[in-house]
Order: structure tokens, then C-alpha cells, then sequence
């Protein structure tokens, strides 16, 4: 009886013990929960409160940017954190050390700051001490990659999009922190960046060459060479257009590409003169007519052809011009009217009626856009012989318009409308061809791009590149 008395003595001791080594380490686990939330408050504090204090906020290109992308996310350490993705974070300052392989400079993304020796020393061996500077380096890198990500896709000099703008709102669905904040889910982290790139192909080719060229020692000969690219990358991120469809007007080359996918077409054009420039645009061709009436422009009227109707009374007949008033009544024009036009040039219009002198031609495509210019045919085919092809007005004359248009309704799915637009140019009947998809239309001004793997120059006849070269000379 005393024997299994004290057996039972010894199963309640055991079990004490093992009673009390489970509060011990439900105590310790508790402890280490309660540190770890504790040290995990004081980082969220320190962003928090670094990201009110005008010391970091300063040092930012986009202080509301980097706002939003801590405290939609985690508003801790993003990069030096052991615990978040190290590799991201080495990727990352690689990425602003190699941004003149994107036609960027890596002077723009705090390189007195980011290293790859910080960032080990802050993620591998943080402390209290350095916990300023720690916290410093992590915005610092935020604020890199989000200026990155808007340099790679707006440009530096964008000229409709200023700095501060891009930093408080989103722009045609575009928003560098969430574009950041998507790359640290997506297993591409670079990928994901540099989908920020603008898709056109002019662009895609440009940079793999500029990418090239650091690579290959001897793939660009020259620094002006070299200057060129990065002005031209620099405008084509000034366009917006995202679709693999569409038009491109190149004012130095004197070419029209129409891109449908993988397959391009080009054509020649003559563009506006020096005095008359072609505007850059962009905008959308939803239709296009045959057999168009030409509205002079005032002053066109005013300047060029008042002086020819005083000079010879049959010019207007012999041109198929016919003036209007204000009231849009026709004018009957005899030697009092004339000077009643000439003292009021104002106060009236000219219309061309169509045929085959039209200044249009035969095929005209209009888009909206603030300065009255458009696509058209030209009965002055001669022209797309010369080299120098700078001289009309503003508008864009395409060579073969009839071929573009053919080509528009095919691609539109419209292909059974093609004899009907051919029997309409032939006769010069008045129709208008809808599209279904409306094509946008970028009119650009580039003196370089990439052709058969070189570099092709062009010369530079609005001479726009020398103010741009010097903005990007001066920030190297």
C-alpha cells in the first residue's frame, strides 16, 4: 500500500514539472511575441514618423508617391528587412546603377546614398543606432524606383506632364506606386518594372540598342551618336498611345508607319515647312473621306491667295475656288467685291470644290486635334520624288492615301468596302468610311531610329534637338 502510494506521489511531481515547463515556454513565447511586435511598432514608427518629418520628405522626387506606397502596403522597412525578399532589393539598386542602359542617368536616383555595402549593413546588421540612416536609405530607395519607373515611362522633360502633377494623380490609369507595389507580388520583379517602358516598336528597338552598346564596347562609334538615341527615347515616352495598332507620322524622316501587330507598311510624306511646322500630336482617325472640299485656312487665304485673285481674275475660276461670306452665302466676285474682300479679309472664306486639282486629292483623314491639321492626298505627286520633303503647310501628304485607306478598311475587317472607296477616288464621288476601331495616330518629330540594326540620323529641320541634348548635358 505505501509503494503504490508513492508511486503516485512520484506521476503528480512529473506531472508538475511538465505543468510548469509548459507555462514556462507559453511565458517565453508570449515575451518573444510581445519584443518582436514591440520592434516591429518602432520600425512602423520610425516610417510613419519619417514620413511627416519635411527632413526625409525633402530628399524626395515623390513625396506623395512614396506616401502611398508605405502606407498601402506594410509601412515598415522594404528593403532592408531580412525578413522581406533580399533579391528584390539587390535587383532594385542594380536597376538605378544601370539606368543609362535605358537612356537615363543613375545621378538621378540618389547614388550618394544607395549601395550595395549599406544595404547589407542596414538589412544584415540593424540596431538602434543607425535606425535614422536605416530608415533614410529605405525611403531613399523607394523614392529611386518610383522616380525610375515615372522617368521610363513619362520621360524626364515630358512637356504636358509636370513633375508634381504625375505625384498627385493618376495618369491614363498609370501610378508608379502601385506599379512598384505589384513588382514586389510578381516573381518578375524587373519584369514588372520595365513594363513601365512605352510598347512602341521605334522605342523597343532604340533601347535594345542603346542596351547594346554598353555591352558591346564598339556597337556605337561616337558620343553624339549615343545622344541622339537617348533624346529620341526620351520623346517617345512623351506618347501615350499603348496599342500595337497604329499610325506613325515621323516629321524628319518624311515616313507614315502603319503598324497592325507585328506587320508594318510605310509610305512617304510631305510635312510642313520650317516657317509652318507640323504639329507633334497624337489623336485618333475614326473615318476618313474621298473627294473632299478644301476650306482654305484664313491664313493661307490672307497671305497667299488674296494676292493671286487681285493679280488675275480668273485664278479663282481656274482653281475651282469658290468665296463665301460670313453667313456661308456665295459671293459673286467682281471688281467692287474684290476690294470689299481686300479691306475685310475677315469677314470671308474660301472652298475648294473637289476634282483633280484639290489640294486634298482624292483621300482625306481627319482626327481631332487643336490645330486644324489631317492626313490627305496631294495632286502634286512629284513632290514624293524629292529627298526634302518639308513643304506645306502643317498638314501631312501621304503618297499612295487611297493604298492607306485600303489598307485601314482590311484591317478594320471591312475589306468588301475596298472596291466601293476604289470606284469613289476613280470618280471622285463624295463618301465617308466609318471605321469600326478607331486607329490612333501619333505624329511625332524623331531624328534617329533604328533601321536594318543601325542607327539612321535625320536631319534635325525644326532644329528642336539642341535645346533638349543641352537639358540632358547638363544633368550628366
Amino acid at each position: 500500500m505505501q509503494v503504490e502510494v508513492w508511486m503516485d506521489i512520484e506521476i503528480l511531481n512529473k506531472l508538475d514539472i511538465m505543468k510548469a515547463l509548459k507555462y514556462f515556454l507559453v511565458g517565453f513565447f508570449f515575451i518573444l511575441c510581445t519584443a518582436i511586435h514591440a520592434q516591429n511598432v518602432k520600425i512602423d514608427t520610425a516610417i510613419t514618423v519619417a514620413l511627416k518629418d519635411n527632413t526625409y520628405l525633402s530628399r524626395l522626387n515623390y513625396p506623395k508617391s512614396v506616401f502611398r506606397f508605405y502606407t498601402d502596403n506594410y509601412s515598415g522597412y522594404h528593403w532592408t528587412d531580412s525578413r522581406q525578399k533580399q533579391d528584390q532589393s539587390e535587383i532594385a539598386l542594380l536597376l538605378l546603377a544601370r539606368a543609362n542602359h535605358f537612356g537615363l542617368s543613375p545621378s538621378d536616383y540618389h547614388p550618394e546614398i544607395l549601395s550595395f555595402e549599406k544595404l547589407k549593413q542596414w538589412r544584415d546588421f540593424p540596431s538602434v543606432k543607425n535606425q535614422t540612416e536605416r530608415t533614410q536609405f529605405d525611403m531613399l530607395l523607394t523614392d529611386g524606383l518610383i522616380t525610375f519607373i515615372n522617368d521610363l515611362h513619362f520621360g524626364k522633360y515630358n512637356p504636358l506632364y509636370h513633375k508634381s502633377r504625375i505625384d498627385t494623380s493618376r495618369i491614363n490609369g498609370f501610378c508608379a506606386d502601385e506599379i512598384l507595389s505589384a513588382a514586389r507580388m510578381h516573381t518578375d520583379f524587373q519584369g514588372a518594372i520595365l513594363k513601365a517602358q512605352p510598347k512602341i516598336k521605334a522605342y523597343s528597338d532604340l533601347q535594345v540598342y542603346l542596351d547594346s552598346s554598353y555591352t558591346v564596347n564598339n556597337s556605337i562609334t561616337s558620343q553624339s551618336e549615343r545622344g541622339k538615341i537617348i533624346i529620341n527615347m526620351e520623346r517617345l515616352r512623351w506618347i501615350n498611345t499603348q496599342s500595337a495598332n497604329y499610325i506613325m507620322v515621323n516629321i524628319p524622316s518624311y515616313t507614315l508607319e502603319l503598324h497592325q501587330g507585328d506587320e508594318m507598311s510605310d509610305f512617304k510624306v510631305v510635312v510642313g515647312k520650317p516657317t509652318t511646322k507640323t504639329p507633334v500630336l497624337e489623336s485618333e482617325i475614326s473615318y476618313f473621306s474621298t473627294a473632299p472640299d478644301w476650306w482654305v485656312p484664313q491664313s493661307i487665304f490672307r497671305k497667299e491667295m488674296l494676292p493671286e485673285i487681285l493679280k488675275d481674275k480668273s485664278y479663282l475660276a481656274d482653281h475651282n475656288y469658290s468665296i463665301y461670306d460670313r453667313s456661308g452665302n456665295k459671293v459673286t466676285v467682281n471688281a467692287s467685291k474684290l476690294r470689299q474682300i481686300n479691306n475685310s479679309p475677315y469677314s470671308y472664306s474660301v472652298r475648294q470644290s473637289s476634282g483633280h486639282d484639290n489640294a486634298l486629292g482624292a483621300v482625306v483623314f481627319r482626327f481631332q486635334n487643336p490645330y486644324g491639321v489631317y492626313l490627305h492626298d496631294t495632286p502634286q505627286k512629284q513632290f514624293f520624288d524629292r529627298g526634302k520633303r518639308a513643304l506645306s503647310h502643317g498638314c501631312v501628304r501621304v503618297e499612295n492615301a487611297d493604298r492607306l485607306a485600303a489598307m485601314l478598311l482590311s484591317f478594320d475587317g471591312s475589306e468588301y468596302k475596298i472596291s466601293e472607296l476604289e470606284n469613289a477616288v476613280l470618280s471622285y464621288e463624295k463618301k465617308d468610311f466609318v471605321l469600326k476601331q478607331p486607329v490612333p495616330i501619333i505624329i511625332t518629330y524623331l531624328t534617329c531610329l533604328i533601321k536594318n540594326g543601325k542607327p539612321a540620323l535625320y536631319a534635325d529641320i525644326y532644329q528642336f534637338d539642341s535645346a533638349l541634348e543641352d537639358k540632358f548635358n547638363q544633368n550628366r
